[in-house]
């Protein structure tokens, strides 16, 4: 049964006003390719990049097995989300906290979600400033050749943190549905980049296919980092509910049918961007391939500074997808708790602050694997393996061992095992950088 929006609800004119203002509630216009490519945005992230040396840490067997084993749980918890949105009768669960209510109380729903979704679209959005910068200095080192002077990464941060300030007072997700387009096209060109120069590179003499540490504690230290990197690559979950919210739902069209079609084109994208890159970028490289693969390939220069301006173009959407919830969450308590008046003053100030902030961070600790491994392991992990199997458990209610009440079990153990052990990794590799690192270097 589906919730109609042309029904005669029961909100005051103030809270109608509210939501039509609300980033996530504004509209509900979208059509089922929105969600393709909102999804597709969202989910390939810089994270492909690094898959390969993901592969070099977890080794031939252990890699391919974790990455078919996580694309297949990661669709089958987004498909539960999908099938959740509308659950509540007569009701849309338009935000993740709002389905984390649902299912664990008003007060406590909103302490076990709200935490982890800001931790992974805020983590996300800080490791989007560090990896647009890179990518700007990796251009700029490609195509600017002598005399150029070198110039800082964080200057780059502040080169690609300006666009934000403009693109985040776009109020909602359908207004930046032209950049999430532009964003999910370059997502799949430049993977094809990725591992079509490595192909033209070669395997490179002398590959080894070995663990890149010298000792066991390295080995395993890098392997449960390696997770955590895996868990960063599927972290689509975390705006899904306020992708569905954009689609318009009836009892007779609910929104949740054109959602699912737009998520498994979107997966099926995943799988061509995903497979390919990890796998051919380690058979070329071996365990010397770099954090970012794209860091590894130098020649052709024009084509590797091309798929670095995609990365650029992908991560200006991504940024903004990650960040339209937590605008939502913020101009929600600012509107609602604080009676602040809706409008383009509060929405200005408001988001103009978080961008300074994710560029302060980005700045501040450039640590691109490290930060990938942590955040993926710490939260990503829960939001996008575990959490929705539980909400499932808790709403659902399905048969004690059942086949679906098995299942879920089955993600809950894996996602947890995921979440403690991918932070510990991760926390390694990032003391190993702070040895050598130097502040707004």
């Amino acid at each position: 049964m589906g919730y109609d929006d042309t029904e005669v609800d029961q909100r005051t004119d103030k809270q109608k006003a509210i939501d039509a203002w609300l980033p996530v509630t504004a509209s509900r216009t979208a059509k089922w390719w929105y969600s393709a490519f909102h999804n597709v945005t969202a989910m390939v992230g810089a994270g492909v990049l690094s898959l390969p040396y993901a592969m070099a840490e977890l080794g031939w067997g252990p890699g391919v097995a974790i990455l078919i084993i996580s694309w297949v749980v990661t669709l089958y918890t987004l498909w539960q989300m999908v099938e959740m949105h509308e659950m509540k009768p007569g009701c849309r669960l338009d935000r993740y906290h709002e389905l984390g209510q649902y299912a664990f109380g008003e007060k406590l729903g909103l302490w076990i979600v709200v935490p982890q979704q800001l931790i992974v679209d805020v983590g996300t959005d800080i490791v989007y400033m560090v990896t647009g910068g890179k990518s700007l200095q990796k251009v700029h080192h490609l195509l600017c050749k002598e005399p150029c002077k070198d110039i800082k990464l964080s200057y780059f941060i502040m080169i690609f943190a300006s666009c934000h300030f403009i693109l985040a007072q776009m109020p909602n997700f359908n207004s930046i549905s032209l950049v999430s387009l532009a964003a999910a096209v370059m997502s799949i060109c430049y993977s094809t980049i990725a591992w079509g120069a490595a192909i033209h590179k070669g395997v490179q003499p002398n590959v080894d296919y070995g663990y890149k540490a010298s000792t066991k504690t390295g080995a395993v230290f890098n392997f449960i980092s390696a997770l955590g990197d895996v868990a960063f690559a599927y972290a689509g979950h975390n705006v899904v509910l306020e992708i569905q919210a954009t689609i318009p739902s009836t009892p007779e069209q609910p929104s949740k049918k054109p959602m699912w079609k737009g998520v498994v084109v979107a997966y099926i994208v995943v799988a061509i961007c995903y497979f390919p890159v990890a796998l051919i970028g380690y058979w070329i490289f071996g365990n010397s391939v770099e954090d970012n693969i794209l860091m590894s390939l130098q020649k052709p220069a024009w084509l590797v500074a091309a798929a670095n301006l995609f990365v650029v173009v992908h991560v200006i959407g991504g940024y903004q997808i990650f960040a339209m919830p937590v605008y939502d969450m913020l101009e929600t308590v600012l509107v609602k708790k604080m009676d602040f008046t809706p409008c383009i003053t509060l929405r200005l100030v408001t988001r103009t602050l978080y961008v300074a902030f994710t560029m302060a961070v980005a700045i501040c600790i450039p640590f691109f694997g490290g930060l990938l491994g942590f955040f993926g392991g710490f939260a990503f992990a829960p939001t996008t393996y575990f959490l929705p199997c539980v909400m499932w458990l808790a709403i659902v209610k399905p048969k004690r061992f059942s086949i679906s009440w098995i299942i879920n079990w089955i993600c809950i153990i894996l996602g947890v095992i995921l979440m403690v052990l991918a932070p510990i990794g991760a926390l390694r590799s990032i003391i190993l950088q702070w040895k050598t690192y130097q502040f707004f270097s």
